[in-house]
C-alpha cells in the first residue's frame, strides 16, 4: 500500500476509534456530580478518577468496566503513551486479582488491535521512519526462529522494551499471532501486576519512582534473560545436530 494510502486508512481508524470512545463515555449513565473524564497523566489524575469512580460504580459496575475497557483498548490500539495509569487505575477500582486479569487480557487484545492496523496500514510508515531499528529487529528475529516464542516472551518481559514498536513491527517481521498474543499476555504479566499491586495501595505512593524500582527492574530483566535461555538452547542443539 502507497505511504499516502496509509497515512489515510491510519487516520480513518483513529477516527473511528475516537468516535467509539466518545459514544462510550457519552452514554454512560448519568452521576449525581459533573466530572470530566480524561485518560489519566499522572498520579493526581488517577486518585481523582479513583475518588469519582468509588462511588459511581456501587450503581454502574458494569458502565465502569465497559469504560476502562474501551479506554484502554484505545491507547494500546494506537500506541498511546500511559498504560502505567491505566494499570494503577485498574488496581485500585477492581483489585488486585480482576485487574492483573483484566490488564493482561486487554493489554495483550489491544497490542493485537495495534498488530492488526499495522499489518494493514503500516508497512511504508514504519519502513520509511524507522528502516534501522526494523532492519535490526528483522535481523534478531531471523537468529532467533528456533526459539522465536520465547525470544519474543523475553522481549516483553525485559523492562526497557519498546512494546509500542513491537507491537507495530511484528506483522512487517512475518510473526504469527499464534506467536504474538500470548508473548505479550504473559510476558507483560510482571509489569502488570506490580502496577495493579502498587494501585492497590495507591494513597501511599507518590512518585512512578515507587513503583519500578531499580531491584523490581532487574528482577524483570533477570527473568527476561531466563526466558529467552530455551530458544538458545534450541539454536545451540541445531547448529550441533548439523554438524552431526
Amino acid at each position: 500500500m502507497k505511504p499516502l494510502a496509509s497515512l489515510v486508512g491510519l487516520i480513518l481508524s483513529f477516527l473511528f476509534g475516537t468516535l467509539t470512545l466518545y459514544f462510550v463515555s457519552t452514554f454512560l449513565p448519568s452521576s449525581n456530580g459533573k466530572y470530566v473524564l480524561s485518560f489519566p497523566s499522572n498520579l493526581e489524575n488517577v486518585k481523582s478518577l479513583v475518588e469519582f469512580f468509588k462511588d459511581y460504580k456501587k450503581e454502574h459496575q458494569s458502565a465502569v468496566v465497559l469504560m476502562f475497557c474501551t479506554a484502554y483498548l484505545y491507547k494500546q490500539t494506537f500506541a498511546i503513551p500511559g498504560s502505567v495509569f491505566m494499570n494503577l487505575l485498574a488496581g485500585a477500582l477492581f483489585g488486585l486479582e480482576k485487574s492483573v486479569v483484566i490488564t493482561c487480557l486487554l493489554t495483550a487484545c489491544g497490542a493485537s488491535l495495534c498488530f492488526m492496523l499495522s499489518k494493514c496500514f503500516g508497512r511504508s510508515i514504519l519502513l520509511y521512519y524507522f528502516p534501522d531499528r526494523i532492519k535490526t529487529l528483522e535481523e534478531k528475529v531471523h537468529t532467533s526462529e528456533d526459539g522465536l516464542f520465547f525470544f519474543l516472551l523475553s522481549l516483553r518481559l525485559f523492562p526497557m522494551s519498546p512494546n509500542w514498536f513491537l507491537n507495530m513491527a511484528s506483522p512487517i517481521l512475518g510473526i504469527p499471532m499464534t506467536y504474538f498474543f500470548p508473548s505479550v499476555c504473559i510476558g507483560l504479566m510482571p509489569y502488570n501486576f506490580i502496577c495493579c499491586q502498587t494501585g492497590c495501595i495507591l494513597s501511599e505512593v507518590t512518585s512512578l519512582n515507587d513503583i519500578l524500582t531499580p531491584n523490581i527492574m532487574l528482577k524483570m530483566s533477570l527473568v527476561a534473560v531466563c526466558a529467552a535461555l530455551p530458544g538458545v538452547a534450541a539454536k545451540v542443539y541445531k547448529v550441533k545436530a548439523k554438524r552431526q
